[in-house]
């Protein structure tokens, strides 16, 4: 029936609006206030942890194209700490104010992205991840790690969120003289990758 109409003992028929009552509506904003509450923190620590992720990851392939192009190539390769890693062919090797990594082939053997040298990759960290350990890693065509002094490498980048989402807010990719890469996940906030 229209609203309006008259029913079969012949009073009017008046229906609602459709609309919903005040206290209707202060419930459904109390229920949506405590899944808010709730899922806030959960949702913070998925999106740390994939930041975590996508960080490893990325350091993880540069290694991996490093010891790939050496070994290929027959060349020294190195993989360095950048503040300025998306700089392109301007990018340079840093050890403060890291925002990425940047892989190259070394043709002049210096360490240190120069006119000559080959950019293989280039990676940027989130601006909430922080980065610690050897600031260079080189791979000579024998595919073993090394410092940058030469010497064998067995090291790990510690790659962490100074936050308490997740609880652990730390990854290690850890560097073998072998070349081997990995990534592991230390129990416990704040962890170290010894």
């Amino acid at each position: 029936m229209v609203p309006g109409e008259r029913g079969a003992s012949g009073a009017t028929i008046v229906r609602g609006t459709g609309g919903f009552t005040l206290i209707e509506l202060l419930v459904a904003i109390a229920v949506m206030a405590i899944v808010l509450v709730a899922g806030v923190p959960g949702f913070q620590a998925l999106v740390n942890g994939n930041r975590l992720a996508a960080s490893s990851n990325e350091m993880i392939a540069n290694l991996q194209t490093a010891r790939m192009e050496a070994i290929r190539r027959n060349r020294r390769v190195v993989v360095c700490a950048s503040a300025n890693a998306n700089a392109g062919t301007s990018a340079s090797c840093a050890n403060a104010s890291i925002d990425g990594w940047i892989t190259f082939v070394d043709e002049d053997r210096s360490n240190a992205f120069n006119a000559g040298d080959t950019l293989l990759r280039n990676s940027r960290v989130d601006g909430n991840v922080e980065v610690a350990g050897p600031a260079t890693v080189v791979f000579r065509s024998d595919g073993l790690a090394r410092d940058a002094s030469g010497d064998p490498l067995d090291d790990s980048v510690r790659i962490w969120i100074d936050s308490s989402q997740p609880s652990s807010n730390v990854r290690c990719v850890d560097i073998r003289t072998s070349g081997a890469v990995g990534v592991r996940t230390p129990a416990g906030h704040g962890a170290a990758c010894g």
